[in-house]
């Protein structure tokens, strides 16, 4: 029982860490590898190292699980407290993978000689017994922590969590199992530092709320409006009621209220122009600000709103400033939301949450299909800029019908996306918006432009609509210089086109 906890608890501190690693920095292959494979180093180091704690196991077990309880438990907190406050996660989150994953390692030399001394057995049956007790509690641990601990509690209540549990583990095993080796003095000890360590758990969750504040106060200014860890991000709405409002999403500026016009109207209004624009599919723009230019257009029956987190589009309604700047365009009844995985939703294996409709797009096929989804080099997932994600948005184009996707302010992104679009059998057109969305927020570059790519059977018509009132951002003339622009910058050999086997 003791291995099979001790696993548990083992295995949900190492997703804790690659779960906070894909919240704060994202590329999730990257933190999931750094992670793993550090652990797996640092287990067998741990290993090596309890080799000179065998001749007082139990005592030595009891430390180690106060130690690893201490150090995972508040693993998370601490991350985020250096990300936060000293800017040096990758360094700290190596450290402390290190050290959780010598903790772990020194478990199984121990527990194995506490085996021998219950019962004395051959050593390959055993091992044999030990880890199979691990494997089984690392699958538990391995299922507890997406459909139970993360829901539930979240990274860091998760770990505090985990490392009681761990810290009651560890002291079961010693103090009650192998109670004779300590001596008494030394097991009041023990029994002293295990109490320790769950005040000092305890203290950590009553406090966790206070730090991760502060932390947000230290990153994102003392007007936080509202903050939430949803499922699938963190997100943190700053401003005062009139504005200007900043969003952020895992830490990522994604609207600048001043300035975000630009990006939605760069997006919306020559994808809309260039023909019919009855039904239309957005896919991201939870925070309705995409949503708002579409319904300008007085052709539009009928949008479709597929975003992955519910959390967001619930912010946009409810935020009276947000939903202000947005137009309360989520409350129109011509709009119907789909809480879903956008490529997942494109397969027909989204889950609906909207109504009257099924979950693979039974109001299409669509006259306009609008990515508003961040470009890989703006922190987007690759898939969402990839040839598979092309070819299954392009099946639901009815005819004539055009996709527009964002593809951030770098050229060589530009051209790669391009390539996705041209290879899912689509014709572009590129064209860009002078100006950065976020620039009232954070001052860049006073040359800044933000790319487009609008993407058809045929080369679609780069225009603007007079159904719609005319944007801030665009001009007819605008549009067409920067087409022009950027056509004389296409590479004579483009890069190869994103894919899901080939993301780089």
């Amino acid at each position: 029982m003791a291995a099979f906890v001790c696993a548990a608890c083992g295995l949900v501190y190492e997703l804790e860490l690659v779960a906070l690693g894909d919240y704060l920095l994202g590329d999730t292959v990257t933190q999931t590898s750094v992670v793993l494979s550090v652990m797996v180093f640092a287990m067998g180091l741990g290993s090596l190292l309890a080799k000179r704690l065998t001749r007082r196991p139990a005592t030595a077990f009891a430390l180690v699980e106060c130690a690893l309880a201490l150090t995972g438990g508040l693993s998370v907190l601490t991350l985020y407290s250096c990300w936060a406050w000293l800017g040096r996660y990758q360094a700290a989150m190596i450290g402390l993978t290190c050290l959780i994953g010598t903790l772990i390692g020194a478990e199984i030399p121990l527990l194995m000689t506490l085996i021998q001394r219950i019962r004395r057995e051959d050593a390959g049956r055993a091992a044999a017994d030990l880890f199979a007790a691990d494997y089984v509690g690392a699958l538990i641990g391995g299922l507890a922590f997406p459909f139970l601990i993360l829901p539930a509690l979240g990274p860091g209540d998760g770990a505090l969590v985990t490392g009681a549990v761990n810290a009651v583990a560890g002291a079961a095993v010693v103090l009650w199992l192998f109670r004779e080796e300590p001596a008494p003095p030394i097991r009041r000890l023990l029994w002293g530092g295990c109490l320790l360590v769950l005040a000092v758990l305890a203290a950590a969750a009553a406090g966790s709320e206070s730090i991760e504040r502060a932390a947000r106060h230290a990153l994102y200014g003392d007007q936080v409006r509202y903050a939430t860890r949803s499922r699938h991000q963190e997100i943190v709405l700053t401003g005062p009621a009139e504005g200007p409002l900043r969003l952020y999403l895992d830490g990522r500026l994604a609207v600048c209220g001043p300035d975000e016009y630009r990006a939605s109207e760069g997006l919306v209004h020559p994808a809309m122009a260039a023909g019919p624009d009855t039904r239309v599919l957005l896919l991201g723009g939870g925070d309705g600000l995409a949503l708002r230019e579409v319904l300008r257009h007085r052709g539009v029956r009928s949008v479709r709103l597929v975003d992955a987190d519910p959390a967001l589009p619930r912010l946009a309604r409810t935020d009276p400033a947000l939903a202000a700047l947005g137009g309360h365009s989520l409350d129109d009844p011509r709009v119907r939301t789909t809480a879903a995985d956008p490529m997942a939703w494109l397969r027909g294996a989204g889950t609906d949450a909207g109504t009257d409709a099924d979950a693979s797009g039974g109001d299409g096929p669509y006259d306009v299909v609008l990515a508003d989804l961040p470009a890989p080099a703006d922190g987007g997932p690759v898939k969402f800029h990839s040839q598979e994600f092309y070819g299954l948005a392009a099946r639901l184009l009815s005819p004539g019908g055009r996709i527009a996707v964002r593809a951030g302010s770098d050229l060589d992104g530009l051209w790669q996306i391009d390539s996705g679009l041209r290879t899912a059998g689509l014709q572009t057109t590129p064209y860009a918006v002078p100006g950065s969305p976020t620039a009232t927020c954070r001052p860049g570059p006073p040359d800044t432009t933000q790319n487009y790519l609008l993407a058809a059977a045929t080369r679609p018509p780069l225009t603007l609509a007079p159904d719609a009132p005319p944007p801030l951002a665009l001009t007819p003339d605008t549009l067409h210089a920067s087409t022009t622009r950027l056509t004389t910058l296409r590479p004579a050999h483009p890069p190869a086109a994103l894919t899901l086997l080939s993301p780089r």
